[in-house]
Formats: C-alpha cells, sequence, structure tokens
C-alpha cells in the first residue's frame, strides 16, 4: 500500500460559521480572518494506492459550477485536483473506487463534471465505482432545508444513473471494518447524517482521514464546533470519544480542510485534549 496526499484546490469560507458560537477573538489565534472575515480552507484529498486498486477519498468542489458560484468561496492557490494526481503519476482515469465521506458539495463536487459537449453532467472518473452509504445517500437525496444547499443534485444523480454508484456494508455498531474498501470506518452524525471517518494502517501508524469531524487544528477543544454541523450537540460526544482515543492510541490525524497543516497528533492536558504535534505527510511517511 502506498498513500498520496492530493491537493484539490484551496479556498475561504466565513470564520463565525466554522467556529459557531466560539468568539472571533479566540478563534482567530488559530484561524486568522481576513478583511472579509474569511479563513483559509482546503479541499485535502487522499489516494490510496492498494495493489491494483486506486481508491480517491473525496474529491473537493470540482470546477463545473458556474462562478456567481464560486465567487462566494474565494478560490485562492494553484492546486488543482488533476495536478495533484498527475504529480503522483496518475490520471482520473486510472482511480477505481472513490470514497466519499459524505456528500456537502466541497466534498464530491469533484466526482462530475461536464460532458464533452457541455450539455450535462457525467462521472469525472469514468473508470471508478463512488462508495457511499444508503442512510446517507437518502439523507441527502431528500435534504432537509437547512443543508438543501449544501447537497446538490449536479453532483449526486449523474453517479447514480451512470450505474456506478455503490454503497458501503454498514456494521451494526458505529465503527467497523470495511471489506470493500480494506480500511475501517467510524460513523458519525454530528455534522450530518452517517459521515464516514476512514482509519487507515499505514506503516505502522494509523492515520485517520477527519473530513469535517476537525476540520484544522483550530478545532480541537470541545465547544469549536462548525455552525455548519446539523446536530451539534451530538458533535460534542462524538468528538469527545474521538479525540481521547485519538489521545490515548497515537493516531496520526489527516486534515482534510486545514490550509496550512496536514498532520496532526493530539495529547492529554489538564485543559482537556490538546494539539501535541503537526507534521506535514513527508515527515511522518516519507
Amino acid at each position: 500500500m502506498k498513500l498520496y496526499p492530493i491537493e484539490a484546490g484551496n479556498f475561504k469560507l466565513d470564520g463565525g460559521a466554522m467556529f459557531g458560537v466560539v468568539p472571533k477573538s479566540l478563534w482567530q489565534k488559530t484561524n486568522p480572518a481576513d478583511s472579509n472575515n474569511m479563513i483559509d480552507i482546503a479541499a485535502r484529498c487522499l489516494l490510496i494506492e492498494d495493489g491494483d486498486r486506486l481508491i480517491l477519498i473525496d474529491t473537493g468542489m470540482g470546477n463545473k459550477q458556474s462562478d456567481k458560484f464560486f465567487s462566494y468561496y474565494y478560490r485562492w492557490g494553484d492546486f488543482s485536483l488533476d495536478a495533484s494526481l498527475k504529480k503522483a503519476g496518475f490520471h482520473r482515469n486510472d482511480i477505481t473506487d472513490v470514497f466519499m465521506t459524505h456528500l456537502h458539495f466541497d466534498h464530491c463536487g469533484g466526482s462530475v463534471q461536464w460532458n464533452d459537449e457541455h450539455t450535462g453532467y457525467e462521472p469525472a472518473f469514468k473508470n471508478a465505482t463512488f462508495w457511499t452509504n444508503k442512510p446517507h445517500w437518502q439523507w441527502a437525496t431528500e435534504p432537509n432545508a437547512r443543508e438543501k444547499a449544501s447537497f446538490l443534485k449536479e453532483n449526486l444523480m449523474p453517479m447514480e444513473e451512470s450505474g456506478q454508484l455503490a454503497f458501503v456494508e454498514m456494521p451494526e455498531a458505529t465503527y467497523g471494518s470495511s471489506e470493500e474498501l480494506n480500511f475501517d470506518i467510524l460513523y458519525v452524525n454530528g455534522h450530518t447524517d452517517k459521515q464516514m471517518i476512514p482509519h487507515i494502517q499505514y506503516k505502522g501508524k494509523t492515520l485517520v482521514f477527519m473530513a469535517d469531524l476537525l476540520p484544522t487544528v483550530g478545532h480541537i477543544p470541545l465547544p469549536y464546533v462548525m455552525g455548519y454541523d446539523t446536530r451539534p450537540l451530538l458533535t460534542l460526544p462524538e468528538k469527545k470519544a474521538f479525540l481521547n482515543k485519538a489521545a490515548d492510541e497515537e493516531y496520526y490525524l489527516f486534515l482534510e480542510h486545514d490550509a496550512h497543516q496536514e498532520i496532526c497528533t493530539l495529547q492529554h492536558t489538564e485543559k482537556g485534549v490538546r494539539l501535541k504535534n503537526t507534521y506535514s505527510f513527508d515527515e511522518v511517511f516519507s
């Protein structure tokens, strides 16, 4: 097995929305805002080369939305999914599986693209199976009013219509092994229903793809919960249980949305679980 960080592009989000009830005077210490109150956000995906399979975890926003849509997110930097795949030695047509932690547009938008005629949409990975889970698919395709703007039909229906959509077999518990993908998955429900958090055993370490359970290192303190979470009072116990286990078992946390830190580790302190160290991917796994 070999892993590759895949940078799908940076953007910005409102700092207040990213930190919920936490005052700006606190969160700006770790996530400084610009004059529009926007903070730096990454769309950092992960590619798993496992035998003859190439599994891509999440795909970023993609590039098919309108200029008006993208104007809300202040994209910046030179990263792109195709350039990152090329740097790793691959092409999108090499991808055999796309695993989506959840179906918000900034996590799955890159899974679908315009067709050649620009008249409709098609899967952006023509040889891949697209993986989600049945409860989350139903949640996304029959969205509540709060999340409707994050679940876009053009990101979802082409995967189903192409016949490339598949569902992970879910365990009865909240944590279990995926035989389909050869890694373990934690299911959490605070941010959105049945978000999937992959746990990957690699070079003697446990690497956890954090998705929106822990967006940035600035979100480590328990009350630092995004305003986007649909069930913030459920996020709290889910996050507490995970952070304690991550500190106990020395997990390496792969940060999808932290534009400036790729990986972090945690430690127990008198104030609770806090940041221990940050690393680049190569510092840990070179």
